[in-house]
Order: C-alpha cells, then sequence, then structure tokens
C-alpha cells in the first residue's frame, strides 16, 4: 500500500505541476462540457500525465476526463484508480486557489487509499486505511515523496473550539442544506458555525477536523469524491448515504453519487 501511495502522491504532484503552468503563464479558454460544466487545457494536461505516472501500476484507470470506458468493461474489476485530474473548475477559472487534483484508489467499491493535492494552498492530504491519514503544507509540485514525508500531520488534529462547524459549499447552499444546518442548530449545545470553501477541501476538513460535519444535497460524481472519501475514513470518519445506511458505493453503473453527510 505504501509504494501505491507514493505513485498516487508523484501522479498528483505531476498533473498538479502541469495546472499550475497553466494557472499562472496562460490566458486559458474554457470549454463546455455535455453536462454544462467547464473544462480547461489544464484539465486535459493534468489527466494526461496523471494517466501516465498510474498506468505503470497495472491498475485500470477511471478519470473524470477519460469517463467513457462501458460499464460492461468496468464492472468486472475489483481495483482500479479514481481520478479527478482537476476538481473545482470553477474554483480555477476564479482563480481563488481553492482547487485540487484527486487520486483514490478503489477496491471492491470502497476507497482504501486517496491523495488530494490543492498546488495553490500548498496543502496535500493523503491517506490509506492501513496507515491512516495525513497533512503536509508548503508543498510545492516540485516535491517527492520523499521530501513531504518528514513534514506530515496525522490526521485528525485535535482541536478545542466552542463551535460546531458544519463545512457547506459556495455554490451549493439549497434549501435541504439550509433545513440540516437548521436541525443541527436546534439539536446542538453549540453554536453552529458554518465554514465554506471549493472542491473536495470540503471533506478534508472533516478529516483534519477543523469541521465537524460536511452535508450534501446536492449533485457530485464518484471521482468528486473518492480520494477525499479515502482521507476521511484513513482519519476514522465516514462518508455516509443520506437515505441508506451505508457509505459511498463507487464504480457504479451511473456514476452519480446520492446525498451524503460526511462526519
Amino acid at each position: 500500500m505504501l509504494q501505491l501511495t507514493k505513485t498516487a502522491i508523484e501522479a498528483a504532484l505531476a498533473g498538479a505541476a502541469e495546472i499550475m503552468d497553466v494557472y499562472d503563464n496562460h490566458d486559458f479558454q474554457v470549454q463546455t462540457k455535455e453536462d454544462n460544466s467547464p473544462l480547461t487545457i489544464a484539465d486535459v494536461r493534468a489527466h494526461n500525465i496523471i494517466k501516465k505516472h498510474l498506468e505503470e501500476t497495472g491498475i485500470p484507470i477511471l478519470s473524470e476526463e477519460g469517463a467513457q470506458i462501458p460499464y460492461e468493461e468496468r464492472k468486472g474489476w475489483s481495483r482500479f484508480w479514481l481520478v479527478d485530474p482537476l476538481d473545482g473548475t470553477k474554483e480555477f477559472i476564479k482563480r481563488n486557489g481553492e482547487f485540487t487534483v484527486n487520486v483514490a484508489l478503489i477496491e471492491n467499491g470502497t476507497p482504501v487509499l486517496g491523495v488530494v493535492y490543492a498546488p495553490v494552498l500548498q496543502q496535500i492530504y493523503f491517506g490509506d486505511l492501513e496507515n491512516g491519514a495525513f497533512l503536509a503544507q508548503h508543498i510545492s509540485p516540485a516535491e517527492t515523496p520523499e521530501t513531504i514525508s518528514p513534514r506530515t500531520e496525522k490526521l485528525p488534529i485535535a482541536q478545542q473550539r466552542e463551535t460546531l462547524n458544519v463545512v457547506a459549499s459556495k455554490s451549493h447552499l439549497n434549501e435541504e442544506t439550509k433545513n440540516y444546518i437548521a436541525q443541527l442548530e436546534q439539536s446542538s449545545d453549540r453554536p453552529v458555525k458554518t465554514v465554506s470553501i471549493g472542491s473536495s477541501l470540503k471533506l478534508c476538513l472533516v478529516a483534519l477536523g477543523e469541521a465537524d460535519v460536511y452535508p450534501r444535497f446536492g449533485p457530485t460524481m464518484e471521482w468528486d469524491t473518492g480520494a477525499g472519501h479515502a482521507v476521511v475514513k484513513a482519519a476514522g470518519k465516514k462518508v455516509m448515504q443520506v437515505d441508506a445506511d451505508e457509505e459511498l458505493i463507487y464504480n457504479k453503473e451511473n456514476l452519480l453519487n446520492p446525498f451524503f453527510v460526511v462526519k
């Protein structure tokens, strides 16, 4: 598992290097995909380099930018890489820095390893079910697993605060989310505070311990959550389906996630 984690970190850093070249140096154009989500040259370049790194493992790859693999082919996969080369393309376009590179390893429908790297924030979250979850900060895309390893903190990091912190998406604060927060305000013995951040960093805030809960009552795809879900699980927490007493399941025929709560 440690070797696969190392490979996933190397792939995420290489993808981020491609993204930052576009972010820093190009007046990039934005295309619109069939589902009306934005696509930039950074997404494509990151996908290509991440795929190249992961192919060396011999494990199949399902990436947002290569998601046309038929279910008939992938349903037989007991193990595969799940990749979002650029999670938070809207944040990338806005240049607010809150975008990530997501690389996850899925086994029998469960995330067992994940890397979430935010290159502008210079934060890398990673973890697996055998060794736990970690955060390293001030990490540039030029780093290596060897230079990152001595600078990690084990997650969650114990924090004492007077508020119950709820993660809510900046762009998806719908009625269901407002109602969920209102219920927390009624039942909690602490004041409820809402914190917002982009991309899969929302899951990572719960793994870190900076947030207590992240309710998501809006559409997400499997590649949006796989890596963050793995980090959450490695930190001893869960990503539960709203209407079922089980965690999110991966490699479904329809790759759309049901609504979920992270805590």
